[in-house]
């Protein structure tokens, strides 16, 4: 009977764990301090692919998932209380392909995802970045603003989560760095047509050795997610957010303003969602 709930939860419940688009995710080189006034311009593109479902640590079999998403991404530089910090605003948007969960195809929701916007500053500056240590400090509130159907499988969430987050880039010498970042995503519970929602708190540790060769760069990394059980009418769905992804990025500045960046990740084991066997990622910027 465990199961035979769980699938039907499913259903309503997916459109909390399926959102591809992770809005505080961090790449190479992301918690470099850049002068004041400056503003930075960002699109991404990704797909996902997945062909494993996890419930309750079991196999649905018969389980797909693929997705295509677009995320817009802006910053500012500028300084707070003599401290550099930058804003930020993510939109993401979404086209969600074919759904099957136990081999029967799925509704979804496809269109603009929900709006982030944050601040960070940084309390230590490195005197020289190549050997220093560069930490921030980030606040970032997700609003609901998507696309959002409890009934379908989408990238909406309903609700709205506040995430902190500490960044570090510890220069190790010989144009090797580290790059990590911690967060933890607190999401408010919602009721959605008397059916209430709540997601338990989301932790998420990224870590990434990157090696630098002037303006290219190669590097490997590790994303974990652990926490995120969800609960539908006070009963637990089967759906967390436990994910184990490795990542290599290649990044290469064309020149001084604009830098184009590729991402393959693979998920190596997840429990109580999808597994994405592939994600594929390019990501433009331009510096103003």
């Amino acid at each position: 009977m465990k199961m035979t709930y769980t699938l039907g939860a499913t259903a309503v419940a997916l459109t909390m764990a399926a959102a591809p688009a992770q809005a505080i995710d961090v790449g190479p080189a992301d918690y470099t301090i850049v002068p004041s006034g400056t503003a930075v311009g960002m699109i991404y593109y990704q797909h996902l692919s997945s062909d494993r479902l996890d419930i309750d640590g079991d196999d649905v079999p018969g389980s797909t998932f693929e997705a295509d998403v677009a995320i817009l991404r802006g910053l500012y530089y500028t300084e707070y209380g003599g401290l550099p910090a930058v804003w930020h605003l993510v939109m993401p948007f979404s086209n969600i392909g074919d759904v099957d969960i136990g081999t029967l195809p799925q509704d979804t929701t496809s269109g603009i995802g929900d709006t982030t916007v944050g601040l960070t500053l940084w309390p230590v500056q490195p005197d020289n970045p190549e050997t220093g240590t560069t930490l921030g400090l980030s606040l970032f509130a997700t609003a609901p603003t998507g696309n959002y159907d409890p009934s379908t499988i989408g990238i909406g969430e309903g609700t709205w989560s506040i995430t902190p987050q500490v960044g570090l880039i510890q220069g190790l010498g010989h144009g090797f760095y580290l790059d990590a970042a911690l967060d933890v995503a607190f999401s408010m519970d919602h009721t959605e047509d008397g059916v209430d929602y709540e997601r338990a708190p989301s932790w998420q540790l990224q870590t990434m050795l990157r090696k630098q060769w002037g303006p290219t760069s190669v590097t490997f990394g590790y994303n974990g997610q652990r926490g995120g059980e969800q609960k539908v009418n006070g009963v637990e769905t089967g759906l967390k957010t436990h994910r184990d992804q490795l990542r290599l990025y290649g990044s290469h500045w064309i020149d001084q303003t604009t830098q184009i960046q590729g991402l393959y990740a693979k998920d190596i084991n997840v429990e109580g969602g999808f597994e994405y066997d592939n994600l594929f990622q390019l990501r433009l910027v331009k510096v103003f």
